[in-house]
């Protein structure tokens, strides 16, 4: 019965009303775009904010954690930093923690990797060829994190159906709200 009611609501709103309501979802669609666009520039991150995506760093976090990251390019990669880091031919970064460094006589650091969960380090994850990570493969190093936060987006990308349902109530939400 309140859904018919709430259908009844959009069929009552005017032409002005209706053109409101979709510019207010504009508007917050912006803001969000533009609070991620700021918060790549003060943390110097790609990607500010990453949610954990597999158990391979716990206990230390949990599938569904919401990391915060930074990436000064003065800050040095040190040994037991946990770095999120992105290698070729993968979309998705990785958050793990850097196990050992190799520093060349010219002055260039790499690092391997390894997440806490795992028996083995992680050159089988990285592009073929390849046996270190340098500075240029990090997306960020965790500064903080929100337990268990990260299990919607999660959800989100596991089940297609579940992601259009959320953003289709959100979208009807505003487009009847009126204030």
């Amino acid at each position: 019965m309140e859904v018919v009611s709430l259908f009844d609501d959009v069929k009552r709103m005017n032409k002005r009303q209706f053109l409101y309501q979709v510019l207010s979802f504009g508007m917050i669609v912006s803001s969000a775009l533009m609070i991620w666009k700021g918060l790549m520039v003060v943390t110097g991150s790609e990607s500010p904010i990453v949610v954990v995506l597999s158990g391979s760093m716990e206990p230390a976090f949990h599938r569904g954690d919401l990391l915060f990251l930074t990436n000064y390019p003065e800050e040095p990669v040190r040994v037991g930093e946990i770095v999120v880091f992105k290698v070729a031919g993968r979309d998705i970064p990785i958050v793990h923690r850097v196990l050992k460094l190799h520093e060349k006589e010219n002055g260039t650091i790499k690092f391997l990797t390894k997440g806490d969960n795992n028996s083995v380090d992680d050159r089988g994850l990285y592009a073929a060829g390849q046996l270190w990570l340098t500075k240029d493969d990090v997306v960020g190093r965790a500064r903080g994190f929100l337990p268990y936060v990260g299990m919607v987006t999660i959800m989100m990308n596991e089940y297609p159906n579940f992601k259009i349902g959320v953003l289709a109530c959100l979208a009807f939400y505003v487009l009847i709200h009126r204030e």
